[in-house]
């Protein structure tokens, strides 16, 4: 008998966050803090948004909670890098359809540049579907790496 979660999120939210740190995990971890989640428990998703779940400026987390997340990441350690993390969500005309989420993380591309690129990716991957696109939202983060650095972008679900 396999695990399976008996709900489906209905609602979510798109999270950024950014750091540096005298270690490489220290830079995540205060990534995940600049973004809002870093007293929580990542349980990593793949790339689908349910269908009707609801789009919310604001999420409702408690700590220490399993928190639902799709996401891009990077970390560095090369100094005056520029690194991003982009996601990118789909929502499909037909609310009753699945959307679709794009992660990117890049090394030396700016952030609009990163952009584009992760829309090509979103845009290809609901064509793949047969899905009409109502909307798309993106949310990109930058950072110049000093000691070690970390990008951070999710879609936070609940």
């Amino acid at each position: 008998m396999g695990f399976y979660l008996k709900t489906i999120p209905s609602r979510f939210c798109l999270v950024s966050g950014f750091a540096d740190a005298d270690f490489p995990l220290n830079a995540f971890d205060k990534a995940l803090i600049n973004a809002g989640i870093g007293d929580t428990n990542l349980v990593r998703l793949s790339s689908i948004l349910p269908p009707f779940c609801e789009y919310k400026e604001q999420k409702i987390i408690g700590r220490g909670q399993l928190l639902p997340v799709a996401y891009a990441s990077k970390i560095s350690s090369k100094q005056n890098q520029l690194i991003c993390s982009a996601i990118a969500v789909g929502i499909p005309k037909d609310s009753s359809l699945p959307g679709l989420i794009m992660e990117l993380s890049t090394e030396d591309v700016d952030g609009m540049t990163t952009r584009q690129e992760i829309e090509k990716m979103l845009i290809a991957g609901m064509e793949t579907r047969n899905r009409e696109i109502k909307e798309i939202m993106i949310k990109t983060i930058s950072h110049v790496v000093i000691k070690h650095g970390a990008t951070f972008a999710g879609v936070v679900f609940w």
